[in-house]
C-alpha cells in the first residue's frame, strides 16, 4: 500500500468518526460541541503505552542485541507478577476513559439533538410568524375584497332599485293609460248601447201606437158590424160568435210574446231533425214560428182568427187562415215532417180530439214528431182560476185519454211532461203537504210528445 492510499484510508476513517461525533457549532447560538479529539489522541497514546507493558523494544539483529533482548524478556517475565496489578489498573483506567469518551459522545449527540430540535422549533416559529403575516395579509386582502364586493353589491342594488322604480312608474303609467282607454271604450260602448236601447224603446213605442191604432180601428169595425146586426133577430138557441179582442186577450191571460217565444224554444229543439215542414196548428201570434225561424227549422202555421193571421204575416211568417180539419184533409198523406198544437184541443168538442189524432197520423211521415200542449185537469188549480178564463174552452183533455187517442191512431214513444207548476202562480200552495200538493196541484199544463210509427 502506498503512502497516498494509506493517507486516503486514514482520512476516510476520520470522516466517519467525525460524522458519528458532532463537532463545532450545534446550530444553536452560543452552543458548540466540545472537541474530544485531544482526549481521543491521549487515550490512544495511553493505550499504546499500556499495550507496550511487558514487551521488549526491538533491537538491530546481532548476537549482542539478541542476548540483550533475551535478558529483557527474562526480566520482564520475572517482574510480571509485580506489575500485573498496575497493568490491570491501567487497563481499567483506559476502560473508564473509553466509557467517559462514549458518555461525552452521547452527551454531545443529545446536545446536538436538542440543538436540532431548538433549530426546528425556531424555524417553526419563524415559519409560524411568516404564516401569521401571510394569514394577516390574506385577511386584509379578503376584507378589502369583501368591502369592494359589498360596495359593488350596494351599487348594483341601488341601480336595480332605480330600474325597478322606473319600471313600476312605467307600469303605473301604462295601467292608468289602459284604464283610461278602457273607460273611454266602455263609455263609448255604453253610449252606443244607450242609443240602441233608445231606438228600441222608440220602436217599441211605435209598435204600441200601431197596435193601439189597430185596436181602435177593430173596435170601430166591431161597432159597425154590431150596428148592422141590430136589425136581424137571432134564434135564442143559436150560438153567437164571441166578439173579443183576441190579441189583447192573449196578451193579458196567456202572456207577452217575448215570454211565450222563449218558452217555445224547448219545443223547437225537439223538431231540429224533423224530416219535413212542421205545421203549427192554431199558431196564434206566431211565437213558435218565430222561434223555429230563428233556429232555422222549416215551419208554417194555420189559424182561424184573421187578426192573428195578419199579425203573423206582418212578421214575415208563412201562415194561412183555415179550419184545421179542412186544412189537414187537404194535405197529401205522409207530407208533414212534424206537428205542433198548443192550447187548442181544449177548445174542441170531445169527438173532434180523436179525429185530430187520426188526421195527424195520416199526414205525418214515419218517425215524425207530434207535440200537443193543453191544460192539465189533474191540477185542481186549473178549474179554480185558469181554465174558465177562456170562454171558448169546452172541456179539458186528461193526459191518459190523449195518450190513448194517439196510441190508437198509430203513434208510439209517447212521453208526457208537466209544465208551469201551480205553486209559481199560487204561492199559498206551499203551505200544503208536499205529497198532497204534487198529487192535486202539480203543473197547470202538460205537453205530450209522440212519434208516428
Amino acid at each position: 500500500m502506498t503512502d497516498e492510499e494509506l493517507t486516503a484510508a486514514i482520512r476516510e476513517v476520520q470522516a466517519k468518526a467525525r460524522s458519528r461525533v458532532p463537532q463545532g457549532s450545534l446550530g444553536a447560538d452560543g452552543v458548540t460541541a466540545p472537541d474530544l479529539m485531544p482526549l481521543v489522541h491521549a487515550r490512544d497514546a495511553a493505550e499504546a503505552k499500556v499495550a507496550a507493558i511487558g514487551t521488549v523494544n526491538p533491537r538491530p539483529p546481532g548476537i549482542r542485541n539478541a542476548a540483550i533482548q533475551r535478558l529483557k524478556r527474562v526480566v520482564a517475565r520475572a517482574l510480571d507478577w509485580h506489575v500485573r496489578e498496575q497493568v490491570e489498573f491501567n487497563r481499567a483506567t483506559m476502560v473508564c476513559v473509553q466509557a467517559t469518551l462514549e458518555a461525552l459522545t452521547d452527551v454531545t449527540r443529545a446536545m446536538a439533538a436538542i440543538a436540532s430540535y431548538h433549530q426546528e422549533l425556531r424555524q417553526y416559529s419563524e415559519d409560524l410568524g411568516t404564516g401569521m403575516e401571510e394569514w394577516r395579509n390574506g385577511i386584509e386582502e379578503r376584507r378589502a375584497a369583501s368591502e369592494i364586493h359589498l360596495l359593488r353589491t350596494v351599487s348594483e342594488l341601488q341601480s336595480a332599485f332605480h330600474l325597478r322604480a322606473s319600471l313600476i312608474e312605467q307600469n303605473f303609467r301604462d295601467s292608468v293609460r289602459q284604464q283610461h282607454d278602457d273607460f273611454s271604450a266602455e263609455q263609448d260602448r255604453r253610449t252606443v248601447d244607450i242609443q240602441k236601447r233608445l231606438w228600441q224603446d222608440m220602436e217599441k213605442i211605435r209598435g204600441e201606437y200601431d197596435r193601439l191604432i189597430h185596436t181602435e180601428l177593430r173596435l170601430l169595425r166591431q161597432k159597425l158590424a154590431a150596428a148592422r146586426a141590430t136589425g136581424s133577430v137571432a134564434s135564442p138557441l143559436a150560438e153567437e160568435p164571441l166578439h173579443i179582442d183576441w190579441p189583447a186577450f192573449a196578451e193579458r191571460f196567456r202572456g207577452s210574446e217575448d215570454r211565450i217565444r222563449e218558452q217555445q224554444k224547448c219545443y223547437v229543439a225537439r223538431f231540429a231533425d224533423s224530416p219535413g215542414d212542421v205545421l203549427d196548428i192554431g199558431c196564434g201570434r206566431g211565437e213558435f214560428l218565430e222561434a223555429a225561424k230563428a233556429a232555422e227549422v222549416r215551419a208554417r202555421g194555420i189559424d182561424q182568427n184573421a187578426e192573428c193571421v195578419a199579425i203573423c204575416r206582418a212578421k214575415g211568417l208563412d201562415v194561412e187562415q183555415s179550419d184545421m180539419f179542412e186544412y189537414l184533409e187537404s194535405l197529401p198523406d205522409s207530407s208533414l215532417g212534424g206537428a205542433y198544437c198548443a192550447q187548442v184541443v181544449e177548445h174542441l168538442p170531445p169527438s173532434a180530439v180523436p179525429r185530430l189524432a187520426n188526421l195527424l197520423s195520416q199526414k205525418l211521415r214515419a218517425g215524425a214528431l207530434a207535440a200537443i200542449e193543453t191544460p192539465d185537469p189533474e191540477c185542481l188549480a186549473i178549474f179554480a182560476s185558469h181554465f174558465y178564463l177562456d170562454p171558448t174552452h169546452t172541456r179539458p183533455v186528461p193526459a191518459a185519454l190523449l195518450r190513448f187517442y194517439l196510441e190508437s191512431a198509430g203513434f208510439g214513444s209517447v212521453q208526457i211532461e208537466s209544465l208551469s207548476p201551480a205553486i209559481e202562480s199560487m204561492p199559498a200552495l206551499g203551505e200544503l203537504p208536499v205529497a198532497f200538493r204534487d198529487a192535486f196541484f202539480g203543473g197547470l199544463d202538460y205537453a205530450i210528445f209522440a212519434r208516428k210509427l
